[in-house]
């Protein structure tokens, strides 16, 4: 027959197993409570997947799409070629500013379109040297702009026109300093300046400014 001692003994150990196994269920319980909490208002548990940012690689590893989402309101889709150089870009700067923009392998600029204020396209061509050779866009008083640039981005013609529709054609040498203009005025009136080297002007009708 057993003794009293040995059962006291057999009864301990069962009662070490039921507080560990207690303990572990109630564990279990808080991580479950603590995922709940932590869980982001408004996710949905229908296979959403929530993230801060998303890199998909290819077969040898190398980084070809990076979704990303910063702090300070960016956000943006970045697609790399296949040694991993970031080459087009679509996103919404920290203004709430739309993009895209396409790049050399060097990272220079070569295309970018870009929404200003809800209502200010702009769209701008580069060179592989990233200088910028071409820009059109629509200011947002309503003025339009477009530019020629040289090999060193200096813009050297400007055709614009104004709020009111009124249309202008502007010539720059290379120190920046206009040299021809043509102009038609709200009212209809032409004007046209010429300027040469020597300081000489030429004004047509003489009464232009």
């Amino acid at each position: 027959m057993e003794s009293l001692e040995s059962r006291l003994e057999l009864l301990e150990r069962r009662c070490r197993r039921l507080q560990a196994v207690t303990l572990a269920a109630l564990a279990l319980g808080a991580l479950g409570v603590g995922m709940a909490l932590l869980r982001p208002v408004g996710a949905s548990t229908g296979g959403e997947l929530v993230a801060s940012r998303l890199t998909l690689m290819d077969g040898q590893g190398r980084t070809r799409a990076t979704l990303s989402a910063q702090e300070g309101g960016e956000g943006g889709l970045v697609l790399h070629d296949t040694q991993g150089r970031p080459r087009a870009l679509l996103g919404v700067d920290a203004s709430g500013s739309p993009r895209l923009r396409f790049a050399t392998a060097e990272g220079s600029m070569l295309a970018e379109l870009t929404v200003y204020s809800e209502e200010a396209p702009r769209l701008v061509l580069g060179n592989n040297g990233g200088s910028e050779f071409f820009s059109v866009g629509l200011m947002p008083d309503g003025s339009s702009r477009l530019e020629l640039a040289d090999g060193d981005g200096r813009p050297r013609a400007i055709l614009g026109a104004d709020e009111h529709g009124a249309p202008g054609l502007l010539l720059v040498d290379r120190k920046g300093q206009p040299r021809a203009s043509l102009r038609v005025s709200p009212k209809d009136d032409a004007s046209l300046v010429l300027e040469g080297q020597d300081g000489q002007v030429f004004r047509a009708p003489s009464s232009v400014q």
